[in-house]
Formats: C-alpha cells, sequence, structure tokens
C-alpha cells in the first residue's frame, strides 16, 4: 500500500499553494501602496492611527506581563514602560494630525543626523566604501533639509509616502518570493516524476514449471 503521508506530489501541491497565498498577500500590499501613494494624507493617518493602536496594544501586554512578574525586580520598570507605551497610543489615536507633524520632525532630524555622520564618518575613514558612504551620507542630509524646510506642511503627506513606498516594495518582494517558489516546487517535482516511474514496482514473473491451479 502506498504511504501517502509522504506522498512527493502532495507535498508539492501544498507548499505550491503556500507560495501562491504569499504572491497573493503581496500583490494586496502593492495595491495598498499604490492606493496610498496616491492619496497620501490619509495613507499618513492610517499610519499614525495603526501606530497608535500597536502602541496601545503592546502597553496592554506588557502591563499584563509585568503583573504576572510582579515578584521580580523589574515589575515597576515594566509597569512605567508599558503605562507610557499605553499613554502615547491614546494620545496618537486622539490626535493623529499632530502625532503626524511631530513625527515628520523626528523623521527630518533623524535624515539629518545620520546623513551628517555618514558623510562625516566617510571623510574619516575613508575605506573602500568609501563613495557609497558619502553618496549615503548627501542623500540623507538632502532629504532631511527637504523634510525641514517643508515642515510642518509637508506632514501631512511625507509619512504617507514613505508607508506606501514600504507596502510597495514588501508587497514587491513577496510576489517575487511566492513566484519563484513556485517556480522551483514545480521544476522539483517535475525532476521527480520521471524517478518515481522508474521506481515503480514491476509485477513479479510467472514461474512456467509452476503447474497453474
Amino acid at each position: 500500500m502506498r504511504d501517502t503521508t509522504h506522498d512527493p506530489g502532495r507535498e508539492g501541491k501544498r507548499l505550491s499553494r503556500s507560495f501562491g497565498r504569499l504572491a497573493l498577500l503581496g500583490a494586496v500590499l502593492v495595491l495598498g501602496g499604490l492606493f496610498g501613494l496616491v492619496y497620501t494624507g490619509l495613507a499618513t493617518l492610517t499610519s499614525m492611527l495603526l501606530f497608535g493602536w500597536l502602541l496601545l496594544i503592546g502597553g496592554a501586554v506588557g502591563l499584563l506581563h509585568a503583573l504576572e512578574s510582579r515578584r521580580t525586580g523589574s515589575f515597576w520598570l515594566a509597569v512605567v514602560v508599558a503605562a507610557l507605551n499605553i499613554a502615547a497610543g491614546f494620545v496618537v489615536i486622539r490626535h493623529p494630525a499632530e502625532s503626524a507633524e511631530a513625527f515628520t520632525m523626528f523623521a527630518a532630524l533623524l535624515f539629518l543626523t545620520g546623513g551628517v555622520f555618514r558623510l562625516v564618518g566617510s571623510a574619516v575613514v575613508r575605506g573602500p566604501q568609501f563613495g557609497w558612504t558619502l553618496l549615503q551620507g548627501a542623500f540623507g542630509v538632502l532629504l532631511g533639509l527637504l523634510v525641514l524646510f517643508g515642515w510642518p506642511e509637508n506632514s501631512l503627506y511625507v509619512l504617507g509616502t514613505f508607508f506606501s513606498l514600504a507596502l510597495l516594495f514588501d508587497g514587491l518582494g513577496l510576489i517575487a518570493m511566492g513566484l519563484g517558489g513556485r517556480r522551483v516546487v514545480g521544476l522539483v517535482a517535475g525532476g521527480m516524476a520521471p524517478h518515481e516511474e522508474h521506481r515503480r514496482p514491476e509485477a513479479p514473473e510467472t514461474d512456467p514449471h509452476r503447474p497453474e491451479k
């Protein structure tokens, strides 16, 4: 009797369906990223609301974990961190536009300081990646200055643009992974089929000297 628990054909079909669902998820993310690039204001508010809910849920989970381990030495520190996360989540959810302005300013300063550090580091070290590091630093400084000079008017679309681009590139990566995985599974399944045919047991030979019943 054939063992169906380790059937290569069935396993290949299951893996192919899994990679297909991965590619479908990537297509959904790509559509979400394209929609966000068209409606950047809505994408900014959506990203802020998602971030606020993540802070709120993370703070609640952290608070429950702190209460379960209240006999440890880090109990009060965990309670304070969880309370700060919950409070920050409430603020972001209640005031998404103002939170977007604050996060846009933070992003501008992050790009600016990161670019300056890369420029200084590339000039001091002058390693093998000198040109690439210098280009990254100049791009970071330029991007930070552009965001900083347009603040706070650009806070309605800067974060939404970054959020949408992240969705777009993540979706493209998932699509490439899903399609590539299905192709590999198809090639492996096609290569194993001849071996399965070759290993098929032959019919037993009959003894010519044995009298038939």
